[in-house]
């Protein structure tokens, strides 16, 4: 089983965005009992809170299915019980590693950091363009299920 985090700032946006579009993937390719995904923020601001509408509306309408989230922090803890803690941005990295300390299990990388170009994934909370977003996770989670099967972690149909 591989256990994979996502991690952003508020864990209503792009983490739970990204969570439920690698979940789809790995449904659709029959893959749902070789994973356990889940998401987490590294802030405390809105712990409890549901998904964004954005992302809700977005997910909606690329017939990506989104199940029931709340808003949870990220802690140490979760460093120890999953494989991958996939971030969005650099600022997640520098929030993340107050949190956990260190990565000498080397778990931690960024979404995009398995793509053809790694890059940050822009917040839509501040950029409102869920669009973009949406395509960058989508690009990342593809890439990180390329890697799993090239790599042989994963036994892809």
């Amino acid at each position: 089983m591989i256990k994979v985090l996502f991690i952003c700032h508020g864990n209503i946006c792009r983490s739970p965005m990204a969570q439920f579009v690698l979940q789809d993937m790995v449904n659709k390719k029959g893959l749902e009992s070789q994973f356990e995904i889940f998401s987490a923020a590294t802030s405390r601001e809105e712990i409890g809170n549901g998904v964004h509408h954005g992302t809700l509306r977005k997910l909606a309408e690329e017939g990506v299915p989104c199940g029931e989230h709340r808003a949870v922090q990220v802690t140490k803890k979760d460093y120890e019980y999953y494989d991958y803690l996939l971030i969005m941005d650099e600022n997640n990295r520098r929030n993340l590693m107050r949190i956990i300390g260190s990565d000498p299990n080397e778990k931690v990388h960024g979404l995009l950091d398995f793509s053809h170009r790694s890059r940050d994934i822009a917040d839509p909370w501040y950029t409102g363009n869920f669009d973009i977003t949406y395509d960058d996770v989508a690009e990342g989670c593809e890439s990180f299920l390329k890697w799993l099967a090239e790599t042989g972690k994963i036994q892809d149909n």
